[in-house]
């Protein structure tokens, strides 16, 4: 009996020890309150500055005595109107600007300049380089005429070449092109897949230029 008394003591014993310490851990996971940092430097400074001592007193000089007022009042006399008179002009001045007037001409109107027509050809000149090759060719392909092929893959067709009119600041060619791939051989029972359609400018090939990794295209001229 007193053996099993013992034991429970233990295990009761043990019981609160364990409680003990989880409400130890807990207090120690919460926040602990911001206390404010003391600097021994901040007192020992406030210890060696001297108390400050107030400023003497400023004498100050007495206001000056102002003029005593009139007894009567003043009466002030505004300054007489200036009036300024207008000459008429002179009979002459007037005839003369009349006789200006008879004989000044109206200068005619400059006609509106008409924009000038560009002018359509039949073939248009191309250009194309292989990247990988670097071999390169000219050739026509004619303005809705069969198309031209190039390296046995590129299928040009033209569909409008045109040149700048005479009024325009750039002389240039300008040509609506369409380029297809298809490989000759294995695939030559499949479609051709077009790469490009647009207008392509002689002046400047990289505005609207064909986009390949293998080959590059531009339009050079028009021919008649």
């Amino acid at each position: 009996m007193k053996r099993s008394v013992a034991i429970l003591t233990g295990v009761a014993s043990l019981a609160l020890l364990a409680s003990g310490a989880v409400v130890a851990s807990a207090l120690n996971d919460m926040p602990q309150d911001a206390q404010p940092v003391t600097s021994p430097t901040a007192d020992l400074n406030r210890q060696a500055s001297p108390t400050p001592q107030p400023a003497p007193p400023v004498p100050q000089e007495p206001a000056p005595e102002a003029a005593p007022a009139p007894s009567a009042p003043v009466a002030i006399t505004p300054p007489a109107p200036v009036i300024v008179v207008a000459e008429e002009p002179a009979a002459e001045e007037d005839e003369e600007s009349e006789e200006a007037e008879e004989t000044r001409v109206e200068a005619p109107a400059e006609p509106v300049a008409t924009p000038g027509r560009r002018q359509r050809r039949r073939v248009a000149i191309v250009e194309a380089v292989d990247k990988i090759t670097a071999e390169s060719m000219r050739f026509e392909v004619e303005v809705g005429g069969r198309p031209v092929r190039f390296q046995k893959t590129l299928i040009f067709t033209a569909k409008a070449c045109e040149v700048s009119a005479p009024d325009e600041l750039v002389e240039d060619s300008i040509a609506y092109l369409e380029v297809s791939v298809q490989p000759r051989g294995m695939l030559q029972s499949s479609s051709p897949r077009q790469i490009f359609r647009g207008w392509m400018f002689a002046s400047a090939p990289a505005v609207s230029g064909l986009q390949h990794p293998i080959y590059d295209a531009w339009v050079v001229g028009c021919k008649a």
